[in-house]
């Protein structure tokens, strides 16, 4: 059964009757989940499952942004706390082999905490670059402030997911870490030409350009296109982050309900698929606004369908893991990390 290109929200614990009619009509390639969605295992295994359901597709991808640090949507009491990006950075620079091997393996952890959900995308790795001054949105975030160090631990990010049978997203390309404004709630513009950008925030994008799929960043870059946001520029879209930093997997957009978008939200999504975004995310489960989401959002076809298939395609059988191990060891990197830095 054809999907249409776009990953949606839903508004709690449980589908509503409206929910469940709007998801079989309209079928959303995928959907992502919010701390307003989770309450036990066995509660959001269930809510996955119906998910998949309903669209006929045991395969549909279910999204979450599970980082670690101040963005974890599952959390205690029944799932454990993982640590930020700024841990396996301080950890980096003691010594690189012992930030990249936390990295990984907190990524493969987080894994199989999502696949035992049936969760099978994982809104990570971050390679943003942050700048002094820049507006804390990113901040701790970030795996550093150098983009070869990012890339690296970004990477390593990725393996953990991917040990673990999870796909993960690069988010948020081509970079939100010059951005003095959190594109939540206004629109972040950069001023930065483009030869630093592509000496800095591009840089650490590249080296991952063969991830299966990427979030766009809500951001202006003046010197390429003043007028919009990477998210609706096309010329964003097909000079930087096709081009520039050679990234061919599946693009889709950060959330469209944020306020850094202007318009309606079906203007905005117009704006996002017409600039060349393969999906649209909306995130606020708002039925209301689902429905001007999936009126402007075409059936998935052509390339944006070639890549949404090399994406599932891509995702990998869980290796074996000693979960208690592996979070001893992940702990002891850890205290050496804050050892470190006190």
């Amino acid at each position: 059964m054809s999907s249409r290109a776009f990953i949606t929200g839903v508004s709690g614990l449980e589908l509503t009757d409206s929910e469940r009619k709007f998801i079989a009509a309209e079928r959303p390639w995928g959907f992502i989940l919010f701390a307003r969605n989770i309450e036990t295992p066995a509660q959001v295994a269930g809510l996955v499952s119906e998910l998949r359901g309903i669209v006929e597709n045991p395969a549909a991808p279910v999204l979450i942004d599970q980082e670690g640090g101040r963005v974890q949507r599952l959390g205690p009491p029944h799932w454990p706390v993982y640590p930020s990006g700024a841990v396996f950075s301080a950890l980096y620079d003691i010594d690189p082999a012992l930030g990249l091997k936390a990295a990984r393996l907190s990524s493969r952890l987080i894994a199989a905490d999502l696949i035992d959900l049936g969760i099978t995308v994982d809104c990570l790795p971050l390679a943003d670059v942050p700048v002094e001054g820049a507006d804390a949105v990113i901040g701790n975030r970030a795996y550093g402030t150098e983009p070869t160090k990012v890339a690296a631990i970004a990477r390593a990010v990725t393996e953990g997911l991917e040990q673990g049978g999870v796909l993960p997203v690069l988010k948020h390309i081509p970079g939100h870490g010059r951005a003095t404004a959190d594109s939540h709630f206004r629109l972040p513009t950069v001023d930065t030409l483009p030869n630093e950008l592509e000496r800095t925030d591009f840089a650490a994008f590249q080296p991952l350009a063969d991830l299966p799929m990427a979030m766009t960043a809500h951001v202006v870059f003046s010197a390429i296109d003043p007028a919009q946001p990477a998210t609706t520029s096309a010329k964003m879209i097909e000079q930087v982050i096709r081009g520039v930093i050679g990234f061919q997997g599946l693009l889709m957009s950060d959330d469209v309900s944020m306020n850094a978008l202007a318009g309606s939200i079906a203007e905005r999504t117009r704006a996002i698929v017409d600039a060349g975004c393969d999906m649209v995310l909306h995130c606020n489960g708002k039925l209301n606004e689902m429905r001007e989401v999936a009126g402007q959002t075409p059936e998935l076809s052509g390339q944006a369908l070639v890549r949404a298939k090399a994406a599932l395609a891509a995702r990998k059988p869980p290796q074996p893991l000693d979960r208690t191990a592996a979070r001893a060891e992940l702990d002891a990197l850890i205290e050496r990390a804050g050892m470190a830095s006190a």
